[in-house]
């Protein structure tokens, strides 16, 4: 079942090209790692996924049900943001927002949302802890607590590993993958590390301003770009 089908897409920015002739699809249950170097179109792609900027070309289809409001965002931080006086679990209870509807106020259901999601990411015992009081690494688990709290389908990532220690990174990575193959909750994630991307991702999209690669991981890995990348065999 296909959440997203690019075709011929392309984005621009005053007229000049920033990615193109992107196609591909994103099934339920994949977990795609968008890689590729600093200005390769990587956030303007998710932008676009997210109908934040409209593509000077191409098609995005949605499908599987998935809307809008239903998707998971974990954006890059700001240093505003990394500021934000709030406790964990207010910040991590906002992720339910698009779930109220008309109500002014958060429900059992939506608590209870959010208390499930702080025990997921382990932050029990900095529940009650000021937000900007935290380090990086925690302030990632719960804004990644907060996203999953909007989505039940599909979660999109902004180099959430950035600026984190070695040790931080593995473990981030290791709660999104233990997202997707329990909770069965497509990933889209932007990267610059493809070594690491390589390791958890089933399909990798690589991106130099067009598309380099687009297939599973097992197959990028065999590739001319993946070898290049990851040092992986070259094909024949």
């Amino acid at each position: 079942m296909s959440l997203f089908i690019c075709k011929d897409l392309s984005f621009s920015y005053e007229g000049r090209a920033v990615v193109s002739n992107l196609c591909f699809k994103v099934e339920k249950g994949d977990y795609l790692c968008i890689v590729g170097e600093n200005g390769s179109g990587k956030s303007t792609l998710i932008k676009g996924l997210l109908r934040l900027k409209t593509p000077s070309k191409g098609d995005i289809q949605v499908g599987g049900g998935l809307k809008f409001n239903e998707i998971g965002y974990l954006s890059q931080q700001t240093i505003i943001q990394k500021d934000f006086p709030a406790s964990v679990y207010e910040v991590v209870l906002s992720g339910c927002l698009n779930n109220l509807g008309l109500r002014t106020f958060y429900g059992k259901t939506e608590k209870k949302t959010a208390n499930e999601n702080i025990d997921r990411l382990r932050l029990n015992d900095i529940k009650n802890k000021c937000y900007r009081d935290l380090s990086g690494g925690q302030q990632q688990r719960v804004l990644l607590a907060r996203a999953l709290c909007a989505t039940k389908k599909l979660l999109l990532l902004d180099e959430p590993v950035a600026g984190l220690d070695p040790i931080v990174t593995k473990e981030l990575y290791g709660f999104i993958k233990q997202i997707n193959t329990e909770m069965k909750i497509t990933i889209i994630m932007v990267s610059h590390d493809i070594q690491s991307a390589v390791l958890y991702a089933s399909h990798i999209l690589h991106l130099k301003n067009e598309q380099l690669f687009y297939g599973e991981t097992e197959d990028y890995l065999k590739s001319s770009v993946g070898s290049i990348f990851c040092g992986g065999e070259k094909d024949v």
